[in-house]
């Protein structure tokens, strides 16, 4: 009791030192008693940010924590991944597949209308190029507007027709009867092949092109690439293109199916057509 009293007699000198206020003091000592009402947040946070390799913001964090009933906002999320120090992997050469006076190119059809009001609609497609150790990487996929899925994909180590042919042929498989979707691209060579164009003919698929040198006519390809290439290549190490082709593999399984997105209302690609169907 003595050295209570003696405490509470020598506190308003300490606070003059210190320069603060009775009223900030208590407010600090109160929340230290209180405990931290954020750590089981907190270690959800961490769980997830680790669970996804850092690949997620305070946006898509959010999103997640929301599935597991915690339903803060994006602004709170935000300062406890501060406070944690967690900060999500932050987005660069191209692969440049167009070459001058190859095939026949096609009228710009996509007018950057990137929506789609059902699956097999609309789809985009591009090539992009890593470089592992020396060796060159390519990859080409199908990218469906409805809901942003990689609906097929091809890797190689030669940017030759195959790569897209045989991509093609996967994407075509999905194809039901009464679908007729637009597939839209850029200018490169694969795009105007003779045998290329005559697969699309053949399903009766509209072909779309970008104008020449325009990369936003054919952006969701783009930020795809972007997205890839943030989070599963730069300032990684492979050793060797065959270990990055497998981990491709492997992201674009993740990307599918566990990787939500904010504008399919927190769900992966997957679980958006999944749900769709159900509704259906």
């Amino acid at each position: 009791m003595a050295i209570e009293l003696k405490a509470r007699f020598k506190l308003p000198l300490l606070l003059n030192v210190l320069g603060i206020a009775r009223s900030v003091y208590y407010y600090h000592l109160t929340h230290i008693k209180a405990g931290d009402k954020y750590a089981d947040v907190k270690a959800c946070i961490k769980a997830i940010y680790h669970e996804h390799k850092g690949r997620y913001g305070y946006r898509r964090i959010m999103y997640a924590l929301r599935h597991q009933g915690h339903h803060l906002n994006h602004k709170t999320v935000q300062r406890l991944m501060k406070q944690l120090g967690l900060k999500s992997t932050v987005r660069p050469k191209r692969y440049s597949s167009y070459r001058q006076n190859t095939g026949e190119s096609k009228q710009e059809l996509m007018n950057r209308d990137f929506e789609a009001t059902q699956p097999n609609q609309k789809w985009v497609t591009d090539v992009t190029e890593f470089n592992i150790s020396g060796q060159k990487v390519y990859l080409s996929p199908v990218i469906d507007l409805y809901n942003r899925e990689v609906i097929a994909y091809r890797t190689a180590k030669n940017a030759t027709l195959p790569l897209v042919s045989k991509m093609l042929e996967d994407a075509l498989k999905q194809v039901k009867t009464d679908d007729a979707p637009m597939f839209h691209s850029d200018q490169g060579w694969q795009y105007r092949h003779k045998g290329i164009q005559k697969m699309l003919s053949d399903k009766n698929i509209t072909q779309s092109m970008s104008r020449k040198g325009n990369c936003l006519d054919n952006a969701v390809a783009e930020s795809f690439f972007g997205v890839l290439k943030t989070e599963m290549y730069h300032k990684q190490k492979f050793k060797n293109a065959d270990e990055f082709i497998e981990a491709i593999d492997e992201y674009i399984h993740y990307y599918n199916h566990k990787r939500i997105k904010l504008k399919l209302k927190g769900l992966s690609p997957v679980d958006y057509r999944n749900q769709a169907l159900k509704a259906a």
